[in-house]
């Protein structure tokens, strides 16, 4: 799995006798990479009524995954939302999201995304496929993902630091939350929109 193509097919075969003959193969250090939860933001979209979406995020999240930054292969790696973290900006409609008709968050505490395969399809760009396990239920789930910046931290930290972004749609009644569909109240289908920074994990090795 590589996030990263960083020649063309036909240069980088060019090139393989010259790095052969001038230097010694470099093995590849795969390190894991903590997502920080200061700097995570998502945001998912949903229609009401047909009139106009409706905006939310959830405010709780921890997430991890194993990277290796010099060859673009990412390996594995996990989000876990807080369910009952959900945030719309309206109380009565946050503890309705939190119940039985939407997340159930009682029963369901945690949702899930567990990375499983990556195809690239730029220099930092790529398709994330993952497990999505929500209410009981998994189901596959494609990103559109893009590396927008790795390197060491300018500030506070310092740690070497990937920035990412992420997106993809959904339909909720895929994990048995139909609540509003008939009659149309609440949209099926789910815009999710991801921001984050990762910061590089010392202690692991």
């Amino acid at each position: 799995m590589k996030l990263r193509n960083v020649f063309s097919q036909g240069t980088r075969y060019a090139l393989v006798p010259i790095f052969l003959a001038s230097v010694p193969l470099v093995s590849a250090e795969p390190t894991k990479f903590k997502v920080d939860s200061e700097h995570f933001s998502m945001a998912f979209e949903i229609m009401h009524i047909g009139y106009a979406p409706v905006i939310g995020m959830f405010r709780a999240v921890d997430g991890e995954f194993v990277y290796d930054d010099a060859t673009g292969e990412l390996n594995s790696g996990k989000l876990v939302f807080q369910s009952d973290s959900v945030f719309t900006n309206h109380k009565k409609r946050d503890d309705h999201l939190r119940g039985e008709d939407f997340l159930d968050s009682g029963n369901y505490p945690e949702i899930t995304f567990t990375l499983t395969d990556f195809e690239a399809t730029g220099e930092d760009s790529g398709k994330v496929t993952g497990d999505l396990s929500m209410l009981g239920e998994t189901n596959p789930v494609i990103l559109d993902v893009t590396l927008n910046k790795s390197a060491d931290y300018p500030i506070g930290h310092e740690d070497f630091t990937l920035g990412i972004s992420a997106e993809t749609t959904l339909k909720r009644s895929d994990w048995g939350m139909t609540y509003g569909l008939d009659p149309a109240l609440v949209g099926d289908e789910v815009r999710l929109r991801f921001g984050f920074e990762a910061n590089k994990d010392s202690g692991w090795f």
